[in-house]
């Protein structure tokens, strides 16, 4: 797949990785157990003064996509990671692969493990999830948000989406290896370690390609968006500079007092092409939210 297809389809799809680097002391792996049975791991990283913060990753990723986030900012907060359902360690469900349901999954983890209130940062389809969560649950349980590249919902141009969904399948039924390799690769603005992105590779390839086909269209055709005018806690929106850019403004004016930083020379994703500047812009908006 060529590099401008790919890096469009990260941003419909949404799929998340961060950078490689490790923490001198290594978070802990636990399981939450949703109410319909599901297994969900989390990385469990840190202690500090509220609030607490909750990474979820996007579209196939697992929770050691927030590695460079988790170290830096444990010394300072508790720190936790998840793997959605049927990506990463978790459950290989076949079942509750929309936004709905993953963000009841969210949910088990908040409350399972303790975190509220909590800043809760998803990124890229991460942001659908996050969006029904508080279309759900409201947001008594947290602080703040912060929404990376990704959307709660678009229009449809019904010419233009069928062709991009058959665009999506018939990347799926080619070389599973190969295709996930020209995403993951698509991702990035910057080069990155080839032994890295491997490695997000193999993870990518732990959803079979059923359910990663289930999980990106579910996103693409759920509009959350008018959950965002629920939202009322402080709220910071990442974005790489791109053709999307509008969408994210949307977002914005949708969101009261929500606060738009956009990254130049970034990819997808940007908290790896970025790693520093935007863990420095998280640990800022904790400070605030944290009084």
């Amino acid at each position: 797949m060529a590099r401008g297809a790919s890096r469009l389809l990260s941003a419909v799809v949404g799929v998340a990785v961060s950078a490689a680097g490790a923490s001198a002391q290594p978070p802990r792996s636990v399981f939450v157990t949703t109410p319909d049975g599901v297994r969900i791991r989390c990385l469990d990283a840190g202690r500090g003064p509220a609030p607490a913060v909750l990474f979820v990753p996007g579209w196939t990723m697992s929770a050691e996509v927030w590695e460079r986030q988790i170290a830096y900012l444990q010394p300072m907060y508790r720190v936790v990671a998840m793997d959605p359902r049927a990506q990463g360690e978790s459950s290989p469900a076949t079942d509750g692969l929309y936004p709905a349901a993953r963000a009841r999954d969210i949910k088990a983890v908040v409350d399972q493990l303790g975190l509220a209130p909590l800043v809760l940062v998803g990124w890229s389809i991460a942001v659908n999830e996050v969006a029904a969560y508080v279309d759900q649950f409201g947001t008594e349980t947290l602080s703040g948000l912060v929404l990376v590249d990704g959307g709660a919902g678009q229009d449809f141009d019904q010419l233009f989406m069928p062709r991009q969904l058959r665009t999506f399948v018939e990347w799926l039924a080619t070389d599973r290896r190969d295709a996930a390799d020209a995403f993951v690769r698509g991702l990035f603005a910057r080069p990155q370690p080839e032994e890295y992105v491997r490695r997000l590779v193999d993870i990518a390839l732990r959803t079979p390609a059923n359910s990663a086909f289930t999980l990106g269209t579910a996103s693409v055709l759920t509009d959350n968006r008018p959950a965002l005018a629920k939202i009322d806690r402080p709220t910071l929106i990442v974005a790489a500079a791109g053709p999307l850019l509008d969408a994210f403004r949307d977002m914005q004016r949708r969101i009261r007092g929500a606060r738009l930083v956009v990254f130049g020379d970034v990819g997808h994703a940007l908290f790896v092409d970025a790693a520093d500047q935007f863990n420095r812009l998280v640990e800022e908006f904790l400070r605030q939210v944290g009084g």
